[in-house]
């Protein structure tokens, strides 16, 4: 493992870098989501470099203002634009030969990425973006949001899984399940879909100015991707769902799958 750890400003406040060395030309720059610092739920963004790094890619991860070893106020993703420009100079500054620069985020670093039309990267690669509406004087969207409520789509999908597996069943027949709380679910999920909220059409037109590929990855279990499909277009060809993975593509298959389709992205530009 070629790795250093690093420091860099933004806006008077010395935030905390690390970078995986490696060959190529073109390399990856991982936003983390939430309060999460840059090595990731359970390490999985420090793993993540670690193996795109491996495959002959450069990677920096960094802890944005506020976060981890990083000083400065911890804002809200909607102000990290900021945060995200200046570790992309830092990685231009220490991997000179750095020519190209794919940007990869969860959650509301997926949100902040394309709220800043990409900032300047060449690809773009969008996990679970977060759609939902921040409350005023509310903490940053967490690691793992799956409190979030289920857009009524989300749920009709969820319900007709839940029909189609005998198990299921066995447990609703048996008395298992308590029937109120299902009714109360069931009548969610006849709501119709709500208007997309003004943060997913910012991130629509923001995302709409960028101008190089961009890939939507959203896995298949998780709430904050499902919210964010009911109010997507569903025909966008840049969308990959991972089947059963979770919010943080934590499953064995679906950790290969997230390699996959950045290491797809890190060739393709």
């Amino acid at each position: 493992m070629n790795r250093k750890h690093f420091t860099f400003t933004c806006d008077g406040a010395v935030l905390a870098g690390s970078i995986d060395m490696a060959a190529a030309t073109t390399g990856l720059l991982i936003v983390s989501g939430g309060n999460e610092v840059r090595s990731g739920p359970w390490g999985s963004q420090a793993q993540l470099a670690d193996r795109i790094a491996a495959a002959g890619f450069p990677v920096l991860r960094f802890d944005r203002r506020g976060v981890g070893d990083s000083e400065g106020q911890n804002g809200r993703f909607t102000t990290s634009e900021p945060d995200i420009a200046a570790a992309i100079h830092a990685f231009r500054a220490h991997v000179p030969t750095l020519r190209k620069i794919v940007a990869y985020g969860n959650c509301d670093a997926a949100s902040a990425l394309m709220l800043s039309k990409g900032l300047g990267c060449d690809a773009l690669v969008l996990a679970n973006p977060w759609t939902f509406e921040p409350e005023p004087e509310a903490e940053p969207a967490p690691a793992e949001p799956e409190a979030s409520p289920m857009p009524p789509g989300a749920l009709r999908n969820y319900y007709w899984r839940r029909l189609a597996n005998p198990a299921a069943l066995k447990r609703l027949l048996s008395g298992k399940v308590k029937v109120s709380k299902m009714a109360s679910s069931l009548f969610d999920a006849a709501k119709p879909a709500p208007p997309p909220s003004s943060l997913a059409q910012a991130m629509a037109e923001g995302l709409g100015s960028f101008a190089g590929p961009a890939t939507i990855l959203l896995a298949e279990n998780d709430r904050t991707a499902q919210a964010f499909k009911s109010v997507w277009d569903k025909a966008d060809p840049r969308l990959r769902v991972c089947p059963k993975a979770g919010h943080s593509f934590v499953e064995p298959q679906s950790r290969v799958w997230l390699q996959g389709q950045i290491l797809g992205a890190l060739r393709g530009v």
